[in-house]
């Protein structure tokens, strides 16, 4: 048995790791930043982007992701309906073929164990995305995940957000 003296394994909080091995974040965020270079340089639009960021975050219940790309969706232009259906993203014709194709390949990036699955959505995005597009959504997918499991894993906190004071009449 190993045995630390940490004030979180004390109180039994999580330890954030990303503080802890702060080499290891920044090289994460290094990947991150090549990874939206990469999905702009394929015409990948922001939108896109923090659709497949939140999707994937539903998909690894990552609360402090689907709270910081939420926000990043909507400040970009998504629109409150879309967002609310993301999770029923099939059942909808809210969403481009584009879209669809790129929800479905970041979904089997996200559970890649599924075969079947994976050669479905692999052939969607070859009828509606450039190779260049499906390299970035994997790649945006493969990057959503791990910083997941970094926030998962570490508990990080979502913090209520400042409420508006009301509008005067």
């Amino acid at each position: 048995m190993h045995v630390t003296d940490t004030a979180a394994e004390a109180t039994g909080v999580r330890l954030f790791v990303d503080k802890q091995s702060p080499e290891a974040y920044r090289a994460l965020t290094a990947t991150a930043e090549a990874v939206r270079g990469v999905a702009a340089a394929a015409g990948l639009d922001r939108l896109l982007v923090e659709l497949v960021n939140i999707r994937v975050s539903q998909l690894n219940a990552c609360a402090y992701c689907l709270n910081l790309h939420t926000r990043a969706a909507l400040r970009a232009g998504e629109t409150t309906q879309r967002l609310g259906v993301l999770p029923a993203w099939r059942d909808t014709q809210l969403f481009t073929p584009r879209e669809r194709a790129a929800l479905a390949l970041a979904e089997a990036t996200t559970h890649p164990a599924d075969g079947r699955t994976q050669e479905s959505a692999y052939a969607e995005a070859r009828a509606a995305l450039s190779d260049d597009e499906i390299s970035a959504v994997i790649w945006v997918a493969i990057t959503i995940n791990a910083f997941n499991r970094v926030s998962v894993m570490s508990k990080h906190p979502v913090r209520a957000a400042p409420v508006p004071p009301p509008a005067s009449v």
